[in-house]
């Protein structure tokens, strides 16, 4: 990063106002033409073969456990996300099961029951993501990292939360984004994105004292996500910024990060 940390320039920026309209109109025609891809599997009813099967209130270790059944009562299996299972008691609760515990259940046949591990289809479907990149902010590292929540395969919002290391300040920066994916059952998924959110620039300077500033950012930017193996992908993504300063003049900053993420 330079020594104003961003670097100011007094043309129009490359985000201009037809480049923002075209890439919105076609991040909303995705978002009504998507059909919902999240059906419900079929499966079956299994037996408790542990001394208990613990539930919980979400499909991952950081949601509570609720309700515990008893080994030898059933449950029913009614839907999958990632290795993570949607279960019913015989007394009507649900709660989300673990697949290491769902695979020690017995079938009524009594053999038990197998669950393939995640695969590049629930990458495709998966509803949450969360991730961590780094990489080049403007000539200065940044790190990131980053919360999906997918409304469909094709459109999905981001929150993002960025530390920025620069020679001469540092600064944070956090954005909320929309994020567009034409192909997202392709194990090489492109993606565009769209977003705004606000920075704040703290300068080192102990001789001259620069001026704190926040400001508010908005970025247009293209990537891609690959599916590497189990819930594990990798990300890279470029991101074009303008920096909407309190003077006539605006501010552009290109962006690199590359990094990992899993979804669930």
């Amino acid at each position: 990063m330079s020594e104003r940390n961003i670097t100011t320039i007094r043309s129009t920026p490359r985000l201009t106002r037809v480049s923002r309209a075209l890439l919105l109109l076609l991040v909303m025609s995705q978002v009504l033409t998507a059909e919902p891809a999240y059906a419900k599997a079929e499966y079956r009813s299994v037996s408790v073969a542990d001394p208990y099967l613990e539930m919980r209130t979400g499909p991952g270790i950081g949601y509570p456990k609720f309700h515990v059944v008893d080994r030898g009562d059933s449950v029913d299996i009614l839907k999958r996300r990632t290795d993570w299972f949607l279960v019913r008691a015989e007394n009507g609760k649900e709660g989300w099961v673990n697949r290491d515990q769902l695979q020690r259940t017995l079938q009524p046949d009594g053999q038990e029951i197998e669950f393939a591990a995640a695969t590049q289809a629930d990458f495709t479907n998966a509803r949450w993501e969360a991730g961590v990149l780094a990489g080049d902010f403007g000539g200065a590292n940044i790190i990131s990292m980053y919360g999906s929540f997918s409304l469909n395969p094709h459109i999905s919002i981001e929150a993002w939360g960025s530390q920025i290391l620069g020679n001469f300040s540092n600064g944070w920066m956090t954005s909320v984004n929309i994020v567009q994916e034409t192909w997202p059952d392709w194990r090489i998924s492109p993606f565009f994105t769209l977003g705004t959110g606000i920075i704040r620039t703290e300068p080192k300077s102990t001789i001259v004292q620069g001026e704190d500033r926040t400001d508010q950012v908005a970025h247009v930017g293209a990537g891609l996500r690959i599916y590497a193996t189990r819930r594990f992908i990798l990300r890279a993504e470029y991101k074009s910024y303008v920096v909407f300063t309190s003077r006539d003049d605006n501010e552009e900053v290109e962006e690199w990060k590359v990094g990992f993420a899993f979804f669930f």
